[in-house]
């Protein structure tokens, strides 16, 4: 029983993602403060104005179709359909790769207008350009993703993002003892160049895996076969260039053109009926997350802080502060990457049990890693500013962020199952109206109390998303529960 229980895909996918998502989080915080050690908090400012850009890029190119992918994958292989759910990869994998073609060419040849109109930054626009680089490589390995996730593989998606972060920070480690030794100063492009070999890194990776995956489900004997067992039957000879196509045309070589094009036609609408929806939603969160990071910057330079100073203050706290409290959220993150395909498989399959279990027992390990968290950076957030950071403002900022622990992990677990069970326009009116009570900070708190405003406006608003998130949750627990009662009578 004990076996079997550790055998779960939740628990074994979540201690894969786990392990590596706090391995991963390790490396980058210790990244983060060399960082902020060779460039300065200004720097780090700079870096994390174009966060922004890279986020709306995700959501306008991928994030909705890498849902989509693992849905629809999760669906197909439940039924032993492995030849569709290749199929299903190859189309969101061609609409991700158009799109993403479309941005990144957009960002490169506009990137002065987007640095200074909409950044607010003209320093940022070479930054702009390089990360441009990425987006397509991005889309590739984050479709694969997808299609792993759903097919509960989580150790190829782990160990990607292990290889992104060991490449990104040993790439830009390199280029700065070079620079050194040649006498040169380093800038922070460097690490933006760094983020680009990175993404090529785990595009590699991911790439390696999926073909590795088309030899195992299409074998060149052309039995399908996963486990050793023949699914389908031989209908193909033996050719070593056998794997795109037959990812392409789900194995069999005898599809007519036409009838292959009528399949695909159907499974791209289903993609975009999901991702149209899931992307426009990400992408309104990331709108107003944008306009909540460029102006966060220009509030403080209200507040009567210079430029220089402003973007020193941002850097502190998006790039040394927050790091170390969202360092903890690996746990969560990776059961909530993991929550959602199974949840919905079992709301699919009727086990209201399953799901009612999973919406208490989120709350409740939630609210004890949240309150342990809170307490460890209150004991020690002022010794870990000045002992990782050389900061004293990075230490009271780790203070007053302990308290947002407890309600960011409820919040994160519960956005998750309430997706899986469907609830995906209650979820996003919620993150909206967090984001809209954090811009009411922003820009009327900020001016007046500095950055000690913008704290105050992220616990009240993470506060106000869990409260709506458990609030839904516990209304559909009870829901489930009263199915099950007149199930049983």
């Amino acid at each position: 029983m004990t076996f079997k229980k550790w055998s779960h895909p939740l628990v074994t996918g979540t201690v894969i993602l786990t392990i590596t998502g706090l391995a991963s989080r390790f490396i980058g915080f210790f990244y983060r403060i060399f960082l902020s050690n060779v460039f300065g908090a200004e720097g780090m400012g700079l870096y994390q104005l174009i966060s922004p850009v890279l986020a709306l890029s995700f959501s306008l190119t991928v994030s909705g179709i890498q849902t989509a992918i693992s849905k629809y994958v999760a669906s197909e292989t439940s039924t032993h359909d492995y030849k569709n759910s290749f199929r299903t990869l190859w189309a969101g994998f061609v609409l991700a790769m158009a799109l993403s073609a479309v941005c990144a060419s957009g960002i490169y040849v506009y990137a002065e207008p987007i640095a200074a109109n909409l950044l607010l930054e003209a320093r940022t626009a070479p930054l702009l350009r390089i990360i441009a680089l990425s987006i397509p490589m991005a889309s590739v390995h984050s479709c694969i993703n997808g299609y792993f996730y759903g097919i509960r593989k989580t150790g190829i998606p782990a160990f990607s993002q292990l290889a992104e972060q060991v490449c990104r920070v040993g790439s830009v480690y390199l280029i700065y003892f070079i620079c050194q030794r040649h006498g040169l100063t380093p800038t922070i492009s460097f690490a933006v160049v760094g983020l680009v070999i990175g993404e090529s890194a785990s595009m590699i990776v991911s790439v390696v895996a999926i073909l590795a995956r088309a030899h195992q489900v299409f074998p060149a004997d052309g039995h399908v076969s996963v486990r050793g067992l023949s699914v389908f039957p031989a209908g193909s000879k033996n050719t070593s260039a056998f794997s795109l196509r037959r990812i392409i045309s789900g194995h069999r070589r005898n599809h007519s053109a036409p009838g292959l094009i009528g399949i695909y036609r159907r499974i791209t609408g289903q993609l975009l009926q999901l991702a149209i929806p899931l992307s426009a939603n990400r992408l309104v969160l990331n709108l107003l997350q944008s306009v909540e990071a460029i102006y966060i910057p220009n509030r403080l330079m209200a507040y009567g802080l210079s430029n220089a100073d402003a973007l020193s203050v941002y850097g502190v706290l998006t790039g040394m502060s927050l790091p170390l409290i969202l360092f903890p959220s690996a746990i969560t993150g990776s059961v909530s990457v993991l929550l959602l395909p199974i949840v919905s498989e079992a709301d699919a399959g009727g086990n209201k049990t399953a799901v009612r279990r999973a919406i208490f027992t989120s709350i409740r390990l939630c609210l004890l890693l949240g309150f342990i968290c809170t307490a460890l950076f209150l004991l020690s957030g002022r010794l870990a500013g000045r002992m990782l950071f050389h900061s004293e403002l990075a230490g009271s900022f780790i203070l007053t962020l302990s308290f947002l622990c407890p309600f960011m992990y409820i919040a994160s677990m519960l956005n998750s199952i309430l997706n899986g069970l469907g609830k995906t326009i209650r979820t996003f009116l919620f993150s909206v109206a967090s984001l809209l009570l954090r811009l009411l900070f922003v820009f009327f708190a900020i001016p007046r109390y500095g950055i000690q405003g913008y704290l105050w406006g992220m616990l009240a608003s993470q506060m106000l998303q869990t409260l709506l998130c458990t609030a839904s949750a516990l209304h559909v627990s009870r829901k489930l529960h009263t199915a099950c009662e007149k199930g049983t009578s």
